[in-house]
């Protein structure tokens, strides 16, 4: 098989909005949607897309220093994590009190690499597990969560590029505060459990059905990896799974009839996250535009692919096949240069 032949296509619901660009793709998603609803041209594209891209948080000095994957000029690539932080207060966003990076504070228990096309028509994802086991800048090998532990995002970006040999072009990040905030703002996510389950870690019940799930129900569940057969990569399942649901809930809560209400859920969720100091809000704009043409069923997502796994130096840890993973990406590079889509 091909290493394209390696991703995965949702075939989602007609409401359903594309689950994989998850902090800036939900944010352009339910900008676009309220654009076409409330009939602005132009014009409230770009009032729009200053007003609430003033609103986001920036990281400064997020890139590495040093040599860097050379930028291929053709459609842009993110980085998004979601971090683990020990602290009791937010650190994304607008309502972050503390630092977003201490020393060893933090680890990004979600990454996700993200590729948006050129013409705005394809979009993929590739979750990498945070037990990976990679090599990381300055420090040996150690799990891939350890970078942004160690070195906050500018090694963790270093670390990607280095795994992956691509050029991350844009960073996000989002914590469980901003994660339950971001939930609880569109009035709860829509989550199908197949099987019921128990998560020992977390001491909690998971039943199965579909559950409009609270932000702390929904950060219970995207977290688990105990008490489900797959462990790490069910995880990764439930992530994917959420972020589908996520966007589409965006979506289809914006509505004419509750400007209002929409704007209060857009200031929501761009308070939630944090993104690095070279997103500009004209960034924010080409993609804002660029999304209108994006068709669902040319976003696809796969996990960066596993050897196996075992046990080192003591630590349970995923061997990743590099050769194929890269092989993998630079197959959705080539595709976007030579533009062939899909």
């Amino acid at each position: 098989m091909s290493p394209r032949g390696q991703w995965q296509h949702w075939a989602p619901r007609p409401d359903a909005g594309p689950h994989h660009r998850f902090l800036r793709g939900a944010l352009a998603l339910a900008l676009v949607a309220v654009l076409t609803l409330l009939g602005l041209g132009v014009g409230g594209v770009w009032w729009a897309t200053n007003h609430y891209g003033d609103q986001v948080t920036r990281i400064p000095h997020a890139f590495p220093q040093g040599p860097r994957p050379p930028a291929d000029g053709k459609g842009t690539t993110f980085l998004l994590a979601g971090v683990d932080s020990r602290s009791t207060k937010p650190t994304t966003g607008t309502e972050a009190t503390t630092r977003l990076w201490t020393y060893g504070a933090q680890r990004s228990d979600t990454l996700m690499l993200v590729h948006l096309d050129a013409d705005g028509r394809t979009a993929y994802t590739m979750s990498i597990p945070r037990d990976s086991w990679v090599p990381i800048p300055g420090h040996g090998s150690a799990k891939v969560n350890a970078a942004f532990s160690w070195g906050g995002p500018p090694l963790l970006i270093q670390t990607v590029e280095q795994l992956t040999g691509t050029r991350v072009d844009h960073f996000g990040v989002i914590d469980g505060h901003g994660f339950k905030n971001l939930t609880d703002a569109v009035g709860g996510v829509p989550v199908t459990i197949p099987v019921n389950s128990y998560d020992p870690e977390q001491h909690h019940h998971f039943t199965a059905g579909t559950h409009l799930m609270n932000g702390t129900e929904a950060l219970a569940y995207v977290r688990q990896r105990h008490g489900v057969p797959g462990g790490e990569l069910d995880r990764i399942k439930h992530q994917q799974q959420f972020l589908h649901s996520l966007a589409g809930r965006i979506r289809g809560r914006v509505a004419l009839t509750d400007p209002l209400g929409t704007a209060r859920m857009l200031d929501a969720i761009t308070g939630t996250v944090s993104v690095d100091d070279r997103m500009s809000n004209g960034d924010l704009r080409n993609l804002v535009l660029g999304l209108r043409h994006l068709n669902t069923s040319h976003t696809a997502f796969s996990t960066a692919p596993i050897v196996r796994s075992e046990l080192v130096e003591g630590q349970y840890a995923l061997i990743l096949d590099r050769a194929k993973l890269r092989a993998q990406w630079r197959a959705v590079e080539t595709e976007d240069r030579h533009g062939t889509g899909t």
